[in-house]
């Protein structure tokens, strides 16, 4: 009677470990799942509205945005580095080009996800979902106030044409938003008419090309110059810039946008992707959601000069008395589908 009161002792001792044993590891995994959300950016954007809105993301969802700033290629080069190690969530760049890159080395994933696809026209984002626009710029025409009559130029073709010979000022073959305009063009034209148009424009380049778009903008108040290409931004930075030699130059020049009568201005976009190795996906897709809301849109517009990416959402005040206009409605895919041809034709025509 005592060896069975024994026994029945050991196997109920035994129950009860097993019983703990079961318990704690239902703790460990309930603790796991509380560890405090996060999300992972590798973002080429550098801009004061972006970590505002990063916070909001933050404080509505009590997800956390952990932020790397860097180059577009050097962020490429770093998760190729770290592979299946990498931490990183979301890479965020400008130029859909450069995102078509990151796609085609296989740094990102696809993703479907109805919210995204209703609210970014299908030409703004990858077609299979690999990346999305968030914004959306503007390459433009601007020319000096006084020096260029108003209408004496609408398109881009113009720019080639012989009397404005020495009067054109751009930035380099280097430049990848001149890269993606020639690729654009290549889309758009055909590659010999391009190349013919690309040896016009060397020909009346007033320099040589160096230096960034607000560069060229100075260039045009020196007097180096009548006309210049560059992107809606940088010109909105500079109207609302505490420099007041950048918003004097700025001030001088008018405001043209290409092609109205035929396929409309080349735009180009910031956008994101999700990684391939993605630790976060759900709060990823979160984010993204997120920043492509009406509101967000919104202060993307107010914040940075920038165009929203969803249509229907207000542009800030500056935007506006530019007016409306006709966007190049070309997938932004082949930007990068034509570059290899862009840099061909850029050493054909001796652009610098």
């Amino acid at each position: 009677m005592k060896k069975l009161t024994l026994l029945s002792f050991s196997a109920l001792v035994l129950f009860s470990s097993c019983f703990v044993e079961e318990n704690k590891s239902d703790v460990k995994t309930d603790n796991k799942d509380t560890l405090p959300q996060e999300v992972n950016l590798y973002s080429h954007r550098h801009y004061d509205i972006d970590r505002e809105i990063y916070a909001e993301f933050e404080k509505e969802t009590g997800i956390k945005v952990n932020v790397i700033e860097d180059d577009a290629d050097k962020l490429m080069v770093r998760l190729k580095s770290e592979g299946e190690n990498s931490p990183a969530d979301i890479l965020i760049t400008a130029d859909a080009g450069r995102l078509l890159k990151a796609k085609e080395e296989g740094l990102l994933q696809s993703v479907k996800n109805e919210t995204l696809e209703s609210a970014i026209p299908a030409n703004l984002r990858d077609e299979e979902g690999f990346w999305f626009g968030l914004t959306m710029r503007a390459r433009v025409i601007v020319t000096h106030k006084d020096r260029v009559k108003e209408g004496a130029i609408s398109s881009y073709a113009e720019l080639a044409d012989k009397k404005w010979k020495k009067k054109v000022l751009i930035r380099s073959s280097e430049n990848v938003y001149n890269q993606s305009l020639i690729a654009a063009l290549i889309a758009n034209w055909g590659y010999d008419k391009t190349l013919a148009w690309a040896k016009g424009i060397v020909a009346n380049m007033a320099r040589d090309p160096k230096g960034g778009d607000k560069d060229q903008v100075l260039a045009i108040a020196a007097g180096e110059g009548d006309i210049a290409v560059v992107n809606t931004y940088y010109l909105g930075k500079m109207l609302s810039s505490e420099n007041p030699e950048e918003v004097k130059a700025a001030e001088m020049v008018r405001v043209i946008f290409p092609d109205q009568n035929g396929s409309g201005t080349h735009i180009n976009i910031s956008g994101a992707g999700i990684v391939k190795t993605s630790p976060n996906k759900a709060n990823a897709i979160r984010l993204l959601e997120y920043l492509t809301s009406a509101k967000v849109q919104e202060k993307f517009a107010k914040g940075n000069n920038e165009y929203p990416v969803v249509i229907g959402v207000a542009t800030n005040e500056l935007l506006q008395g530019w007016g409306d206009f006709v966007k190049d409605s070309l997938p932004l895919s082949n930007l990068g589908k034509y570059n290899t041809d862009a840099l061909k034709l850029f050493n054909e025509a001796g652009w610098k």
